[in-house]
């Protein structure tokens, strides 16, 4: 007896549902791609529960007549193909007509649909992939209704997260597809209530303005890159502007929206010997190229591609990048070029402290110099007339009797910010004469939102100022000379990340903030506060780590010294 058989079709649409169909915000892409392959110029998506309720996109596309209407539902109908060549030529977003069919076969569907030189039009109701109903109905472009999301696959319903964390997955899908279509306006609402609201911008710059804001983009430096093969337009990172997740960070290939590690390993190069380490650029690449030199069937979901050369095109973004980031890193060191001529060893000199300023004459402080004492005390009980020498960057060299400590002045500032977040508001809390209004993208504003009393605890006020926009009306002392967008954008990255499960989310939160706040290395501490420093850094719980696990201070025993030296 034969053990093979044909599936039948609706257990093979379902089948490419699941490939296809992820979850609502799967739905939302490829109904937004299609009506961009329609040559829509305004989009409207409408979402309940997250998606799950109902998802409805409306275009005002070139729309169908009655046949392709009923055309549309069946397995790989599609108007984009037309012969084998055409695959490795592709002009669309879509090509394989699976979108419709898959996402019929698990939901409850309608579609109005009509031609934009006709009066007439057609309405379509299809549930679990079978047409109910066919009527008759004006209709000018497309709109696509999609109701109870893996009604009849409960297996797969299950598996959804919260309406919350659903929304934000499509919020991020109309996000990247508004990014890549500057030319086309989007609306998206939730529950009835606008969520996006992008007019049509005129470049891809005015784009991100729309959806970062202004101080976000002011951060960025553009590029515009060609080559015989590639041609590029690109936004990164400006100066320091690091981040310490790899939010905004978006490849675009022809339009479309991609992950590719090759594209994003020949941004890291670029940055290669510059970026501190536990960091990550900004960076929206816009990439145009040949579409017979990328292949866009590689996935299901058409996430990834492939390209015929990788080589020519990973030189090709990094070595443009490379140069626009010593280009722009040239010019902001520019006035730093005649180094001042610090006096000694290059000690920071305290307010009436000539203990700490060397004559000039001498690279050394002179002996028996009472700043320069040698502590009485092993260990680390730190006294006022302790010497300290700056070594670079954040590391600071700390002499006693009994060894040698050495800090890193970042990592010490971070743990004892940490505990003082954790332990609730900063007593130094203070509230802003002039509140800041604070623009961050969709996402981003609305799991802050959700979290405003968490922050509370924390010392952030924060208030809702509409369009993307909040009101931070108090901050802790410690943060009040830092970008507090970026640490916004930061601690909603790590609430839409999810914690580790050792760690809790006011954990979380108090080592992002502290890891902003926290002293860098460009900055010299006087001998006041270092003094300061060391002595809340003994106060702490685990004064020997930072939040993140490494070293505040390493100590070496004069036994240890000598051993390395070979004494002993």
């Amino acid at each position: 007896m034969a053990q093979i058989t044909i599936l039948p079709a609706g257990l093979r649409n379902k089948i490419a549902a699941g490939e296809v169909i992820e979850r609502p915000a799967s739905v939302a892409k490829e109904l937004i791609e299609n009506s961009i392959d329609a040559g829509s110029t305004d989009i409207t998506i409408e979402v309940v529960r997250g998606g799950k309720g109902l998802i409805k996109v409306t275009d005002n596309g070139t729309g169908m007549d009655r046949e392709d209407a009923l055309l549309c539902f069946q397995p790989h109908a599609t108007s984009k193909l037309r012969s084998e060549e055409d695959l490795f030529h592709l002009l669309t977003m879509g090509f394989r007509g699976e979108a419709l069919p898959s996402i019929a076969s698990v939901s409850r569907m309608k579609i109005v649909t009509g031609l934009k030189e006709s009066p007439s039009g057609l309405s379509l109701a299809v549930e679990g992939g079978e047409v109910k109903e066919i009527r008759d109905f004006p209709a000018r472009g497309t709109s696509v209704e999609v109701r109870d999301l893996f009604f009849n696959t409960p297996a797969r319903k299950k598996f959804l997260k919260s309406d919350g964390t659903e929304l934000f997955h499509i919020i991020d899908s109309v996000t990247r597809e508004a990014l890549s279509h500057e030319d086309i306006s989007f609306m998206l609402l939730t529950g009835n209530q606008e969520t996006m609201s992008l007019s049509r911008a005129s470049s891809l710059r005015e784009r991100i303005t729309q959806i970062h804001g202004l101080d976000f983009v002011e951060g960025l430096t553009e590029i515009l890159a060609e080559s015989p093969g590639p041609r590029m337009t690109a936004f990164i990172t400006k100066g320091e502007n690091y981040r310490n997740s790899k939010t905004h960070q978006y490849i675009f290939i022809n339009r479309r929206p991609v992950k590719d590690q090759i594209v994003s390993h020949a941004v890291y190069a670029a940055y290669e010997g510059i970026l501190p380490q536990g960091k990550h650029p900004l960076f929206f690449l816009f990439i145009d190229m040949d579409p017979r030199d990328v292949d866009f069937n590689v996935h299901p979901a058409k996430r990834e591609v492939r390209f015929a050369n990788r080589d020519v095109l990973h030189r090709f973004v990094a070595g443009r990048i490379r140069e626009a980031v010593r280009k722009e890193r040239a010019g902001s060191l520019a006035p730093f070029a005649e180094l001042p001529d610090y006096p000694g060893s290059g000690l920071p000199a305290g307010p009436g402290d000539p203990a700490m300023c060397p004559q000039p004459s001498s690279p050394y402080p002179p002996f028996g110099d009472p700043g320069r004492r040698m502590s009485e005390t092993a260990g680390l009980p730190y006294h006022p007339v302790l010497p300290f020498l700056y070594l670079g960057d954040t590391f600071i060299a700390v002499a006693g009797k009994g060894g040698l400590t050495l800090l890193d002045h970042h990592a010490a500032h971070e743990r004892v910010l940490y505990e003082t977040f954790l332990r609730g508001m900063d007593p130094s809390c203070h509230h802003l004469l002039f509140p800041k209004q604070v623009t961050l993208s969709h996402k981003e504003y609305r799991i802050i939102l959700e979290n405003t009393d968490l922050l509370d605890e924390m010392g952030i006020e924060a208030d809702d100022f509409g369009h993307n926009t909040l009101l931070i009306r108090s901050l802790p002392a410690a943060l009040e000379k830092s970008d507090v967008r970026v640490i916004l954008s930061d601690i909603a990255a790590a609430l839409l990340e999810g914690v580790k499960p050792d760690k809790s989310l006011k954990e979380t939160l108090a080592a992002k903030i502290a890891c902003h706040a926290s002293v860098r290395g460009e900055e010299i501490l006087g001998r006041e506060e270092f003094q300061k420093l060391l002595t809340d850094l003994e106060k702490t719980e685990n004064p020997d780590q930072c939040p993140h696990g490494r070293p505040t201070r390493l100590f070496f025993s004069m036994d240890d010294l000598k051993k390395m030296f070979k004494r002993k």
